[in-house]
């Protein structure tokens, strides 16, 4: 069965979240969700996610997961707060031990590190959404976490690639390898020429609107990273480059630290007041 699909565009942080159902009055995922946040004021607010969740609840839908393509750099996540209003199970693929890792040296206190996840996702795992079956594929390369869902036919790449014009995610977080996201890109193209690809993110180039669908024999022909013919050690030699002139995500502080903890936001100190750490001279 194929899904039905509706896509909420986050301008602010170009993330595009997911409600993937089968029908009205049916069970369904909420995919990368968004928390919003303004990092001048520290504060958050929750307009993004009341959206879906207005939505959710005019189609009578029933949340059954809450799914993250990975633990982000650049939006927080609002699965906790959806949670709250919605239920659902949070979930992310299991190899988030490693990214949790790979941060407790800088943020030791951080809640992902004694929260967990309410399921961990394998790789190869199937889950159900009602009658929908949802494939998990690990596909690492921007994390170690990653992973790709694929429900009937569409895949939900996460930050493997962009669409066709954008290219391709970047490789210099902790654990991040360009020569494995090739791999992992490759094994997505690898799939029908019509299956439907749904990116997490669009940043599009001055002139085109932003968008967020489609597919895997556009992407191979267009894509201008990693388009059929490019090999291996190409694209690792342009990756490297290219990672090595980005700047930090804006975001990427507070929400890693909110979003390897299932985002949850960090309890209250004795004086009532959350805080969000940022350190120095660290990165």
């Amino acid at each position: 069965m194929n899904p039905q699909i509706k896509a909420f565009f986050d301008a602010a942080t170009g993330t595009v979240t997911y409600v993937v159902h089968a029908g009205d009055g049916t069970d369904c995922a909420i995919i990368d969700s968004v928390l919003d946040y303004d990092p001048r004021s520290g504060r958050t607010s929750t307009t993004s996610a009341d959206a879906v969740i207005a939505f959710v609840r005019m189609q009578h839908l029933n949340p059954v997961w809450l799914l993250e393509t990975h633990a982000h750099a650049d939006h927080l996540s609002a699965a906790p707060y959806l949670k709250q209003e919605l239920g659902g199970r949070i979930a992310i693929g299991s190899h988030i031990a490693e990214v949790q890792r790979a941060f407790a040296r800088v943020f030791p206190q951080a809640p992902g590190v004694r929260r967990e996840f309410d399921h961990l996702i394998e790789p190869d795992e199937v889950l159900t959404i009602g009658a929908l079956e949802v494939h998990a594929l690990h596909v690492p390369g921007h994390t170690p976490a990653d992973l790709a869902y694929r429900i009937g036919d569409a895949v939900f790449v996460g930050d493997t690639m962009f669409m066709p014009d954008v290219g391709s995610a970047r490789c210099d977080f902790p654990g991040g390898c360009a020569a494995t996201l090739y791999r992992s890109v490759r094994r997505l193209l690898a799939l029908p020429p019509a299956t439907r690809l749904f990116m997490c993110h669009d940043y599009p180039p001055a002139g085109r609107n932003a968008a967020w669908e489609t597919t895997v024999a556009e992407q191979r022909a267009h894509n201008i990273h990693i388009h059929d013919g490019v090999t291996e050690e190409q694209f690792v030699e342009m990756r490297t480059r290219r990672d090595a002139t980005l700047d930090m995500p804006v975001l990427i502080l507070p929400a890693i630290q909110v979003n390897i903890s299932a985002g949850q936001l960090p309890d209250a100190e004795e004086n009532g007041v959350r805080y969000l750490k940022i350190p120095l001279n660290c990165f």
